[in-house]
Order: C-alpha cells, then sequence, then structure tokens
C-alpha cells in the first residue's frame, strides 16, 4: 500500500510517498500526482518513506518526470539507501533528478 501527502507553495509542490510503490499501487499514485499539477512549476518528490519500489514504480515516476517536463522541474529528494540502490542498479540515477 502506498499513501500520498501533498503541501502545495505557490507553484511549488511537494509531494511525499510512503509505503509501497508497485504494481498495486502506482497507476492510482501516478493519477493523483498528474492531477495536482496545474500550476505547478517546481515539483519535489519525498521518497523519505518510501519502502518499496518495483518496475511499476519505476515506470511512474519516469512517466511524471515526462509529463511534467514541458511545465517545470521534478527533483527526487529524501531517498532511502535501499532505493537508491535500486536507482543505481536500474541506472535511473542517470534519467531522473535526484538530490542526494
Amino acid at each position: 500500500m502506498a499513501e500520498i501527502r501533498e503541501l502545495k507553495e505557490g507553484d511549488k509542490l511537494t509531494v511525499s510517498i510512503s509505503g509501497r510503490l508497485d504494481t498495486n499501487t502506482s497507476s492510482d499514485i501516478e493519477s493523483k500526482i498528474l492531477g495536482m499539477l496545474n500550476g505547478v512549476s517546481s515539483l519535489l518528490i519525498d521518497l523519505s518513506e518510501l519502502e518499496y519500489i518495483s518496475s511499476a514504480g519505476l515506470r511512474t515516476l519516469l512517466t511524471i518526470q515526462k509529463v511534467f517536463a514541458s511545465q517545470g522541474e521534478m527533483k527526487l529528494v529524501n531517498i532511502k539507501e535501499k532505493i537508491m540502490d535500486i536507482f543505481e542498479i536500474t541506472g535511473f540515477t542517470a534519467v531522473l533528478n535526484i538530490i542526494k
């Protein structure tokens, strides 16, 4: 199960994802985040409470980044070591904008 919390300040949106971002949760999370992007030019996705990410979750982050690229910059922040390991092994550190 995954949950999201959002904090919007002007044109800056911070979204925190907690739990598991996998086949069961990724499409719902993707839809919710994409629905929040109107008027946003800076998107921070806080992964400090993310416990697990599958290939479906990786695809979700790529889709959000691709959609959002035309209106602003997306950054991933506060990534746990085990999630960062997955990003590194899969090569996603070269694709996603990760702030360490």
